[in-house]
């Protein structure tokens, strides 16, 4: 972890400080959750390299574009990565609609419905995981339109490397459907959800820790397997 006189200027805020404080103080829970992020990240895109690969053909097969989904996102200390994912939607849908996914999209492709239902298109974030991006958990990355209306409390989610899953990924678990009754999603999103989602994000911080982490995902496993039951 960067000394405080390293970090990007808008970080260096008091309201960064407390956060900044707690992570600093636990180099060993620091080290160990990026062991678990390598090993983990690395053996299971061992075991599910044959389903990357049923996956990959269906996507496909499934509508024109290509098998992944690239977005520039925003991760630790502010820096900026291409976030990798199946493609779930047709192709340029970014120019089609908003950022945010709202209600029944009618961009979401049919095999893309099957893979957010499971998050299965989330798979290819393991990659991610393993150089270092992303983490297992942490707070999902942004893309940089959002992060702009971050305010000096909420970046201090940017001490931490961005996550596949979070506590305000399990309880915003149908944010589309809240965005798909917005008369202004992107609004909505900018001034309701996502002040919301960083108070859990935040709390996250606070409580940081390996037991924590491994807690949030096994409720988020098993959130999406309640879920393929509905």
């Amino acid at each position: 972890m960067r000394s405080w006189d390293r970090l990007p200027q808008e970080l260096r805020t008091e309201e960064v400080r407390p956060y900044y404080v707690i992570l600093k103080g636990k180099p060993v829970q620091r080290f160990v959750k990026r062991g678990f992020d390598i090993v983990m990240s690395a053996l299971m895109l061992i075991v599910f390299s044959p389903l990357f690969l049923v996956l990959a053909a269906l996507v496909g097969l499934g509508s024109k574009g290509g098998v992944f989904f690239r977005q520039v996102r925003v991760t630790r200390y502010g820096k900026q990565f291409r976030i990798v994912k199946f493609r779930t939607m047709v192709k340029n849908a970014e120019k089609l609609g908003t950022q945010v996914t709202v209600g029944e999209d009618a961009r979401i492709t049919g095999i893309g419905r099957f893979l957010r239902k499971y998050r299965l298109d989330e798979l290819p974030q393991l990659f991610n995981v393993l150089i270092g991006q992303m983490s297992f958990v942490g707070t999902r990355p942004e893309v940089v339109r959002y992060v702009d209306h971050y305010t000096d409390q909420m970046k201090a989610t940017l001490l931490q490397s961005a996550g596949i899953t979070s506590v305000a990924s399990i309880r915003y678990k149908d944010e589309d459907k809240i965005l798909g009754a917005a008369e202004d999603p992107e609004r909505a999103y900018i001034e309701q959800v996502l002040p919301q989602k960083m108070k859990y994000n935040l709390e996250q911080l606070r409580s940081f820790g390996l037991i924590n982490d491994i807690s949030t995902m096994i409720k988020t496993v098993t959130g999406v397997l309640k879920r393929g039951e509905q």
